[in-house]
């Protein structure tokens, strides 16, 4: 017998959160709440990148009351069972990555790995907190990605925290990541990939080979993989029917901008591109039908196809919002809108999703507060329900899979014996 659960996993870059933490906290936690009121999954999982924002030194404070925040509103009590895994060691920033995991779950038979193997787990119960460093704390594995990894690039933040859970009998690898960025925009439109885009495939391929030399078990990716649109292809789109202007440095033959100007209305600035700007007039493109007209250029996951899947992508890029609590629906001219923010799986994950009949969809992939300030990021969520193997499935399992082993193998034994 095959019965499933409700699952709500979530992902929040919230660095621009505590960069603002009076203004939209109570906005971003009402919204929170208000999906698990309204799905009342058994098993929630938040995964957090940026933990603490750029003056993480100085909002580490705040960081661990926002989490104290959500583990005792009056939403969460129903949630008797809690594992937290903060890793904010910023004294040692060689191996600190400011990511952040939270677990809740109603009572039910749950599992966690100790260590990462399916052979040893342990029963999850109360209140569990790691919070500092982690060093030690064997239900879960961190790294940052290593440093010889890009040696003319900037070592970041960036890496990945991976737990393993038995929901019931129904095993499932959870991978928080964050990926790298695009620094300049300029570069990003240089070539088609850019180079940040090969930066990125080669740090998510590390992420999946990692898993793969384990115990393999169905694994669902999401975090802030800073995907980013095709840029060269999405500019060479945008700027068809203009005139293009390259402007230098006057000392060098470096690229210092990129305009795009109308040709007729008056030469109105179309799109203009400098190294962390990125101003298009018909900003209204990347929100009107959730950005639909610009989806076939979000191209980064093709690469793994072979190894990965993600549900239809129904919202408008999750980055960059305005972080003016007064324009919850506004891009900033920072950077070129993007889903950033996603949630994919392996394809044994995706095995173990129950759907529903046809025209009935079982799974919610979602942006939360699209209305709402929820700071630069929107946060990403799905709801789904997973598979899970009862005590009876598993015994019968087990039972006929042992009865055959010994039936095959006495008879072998003695057809060999007897006729020998």
């Amino acid at each position: 017998m095959e019965t499933y659960t409700d699952v709500l996993l979530v992902t929040a870059n919230v660095g621009s959160l505590f960069d603002n933490l009076g203004e939209i906290e109570s906005d971003w936690l009402r919204e929170l709440f208000g999906i698990v009121q309204s799905h009342k999954p058994r098993f929630i999982a938040l995964h957090f990148q940026e933990v603490g924002g750029k003056d993480y030194m100085v909002n580490m404070g705040h960081a661990e009351n926002f989490f104290w925040n959500i583990e005792s509103s009056e939403e969460m009590r129903d949630f008797d069972r809690v594992c937290i895994y903060v890793d904010n060691h910023f004294k040692n920033l060689n191996i600190t990555l400011l990511i952040g995991v939270c677990m809740f779950y109603h009572s039910f038979t749950l599992h966690t790995s100790l260590p990462l193997t399916v052979k040893d787990f342990k029963a999850v119960s109360g209140q569990n907190k790691y919070v500092g460093s982690l060093d030690g704390v064997t239900t879960m594995e961190k790294e940052k990605f290593p440093k010889n990894f890009w040696p003319d690039f900037k070592w970041s933040r960036k890496g990945f925290m991976r737990t393993r859970w038995i929901i019931h009998n129904q095993g499932l690898d959870l991978v928080n990541v964050h990926l790298f960025h695009d620094a300049s925009n300029l570069i990003a439109c240089n070539a088609s990939p850019s180079i940040y885009s090969a930066n990125r495939q080669k740090a998510l391929r590390y992420v999946i080979n990692r898993l793969s030399s384990c115990t393999p078990l169905p694994f669902f990716l999401f975090g802030d993989f800073n995907f980013r649109l095709d840029t060269l292809s999405l500019v060479q789109n945008l700027s068809t029917s203009a005139e293009v202007q390259t402007v230098k440095k006057d000392s060098s033959n470096e690229v210092e901008k990129i305009i795009c100007e109308e040709k007729d209305n008056d030469h109105k600035i179309l799109l203009q591109i400098e190294t962390k700007m990125f101003a298009y007039l018909h900003q209204a493109v990347f929100r009107e039908d959730n950005g639909r007209a610009i989806l076939k250029y979000d191209k980064e996951i093709a690469a793994f196809q072979d190894v990965i899947a993600e549900e239809e992508i129904l919202f408008p890029p999750s980055y960059p919002y305005s972080e003016d609590y007064t324009k919850p629906t506004q891009y900033m001219n920072t950077r070129c809108p993007s889903w950033c923010d996603r949630i994919l799986m392996s394809h044994t994950a995706q095995d173990i999703i129950h759907r529903r009949d046809e025209g009935e969809s079982s799974v919610v992939y979602n942006i939360l507060g699209p209305n709402v300030c929820m700071g630069d990021h929107k946060v990403t969520f799905i709801c789904i329900y997973i598979y899970i193997h009862t005590y009876i499935h598993t015994y019968i399992h087990t039972y006929i899979h042992t009865y055959i082993h010994t039936y095959i193998h006495t008879y072998i034994h003695t057809y060999i014996h007897t006729y020998s």
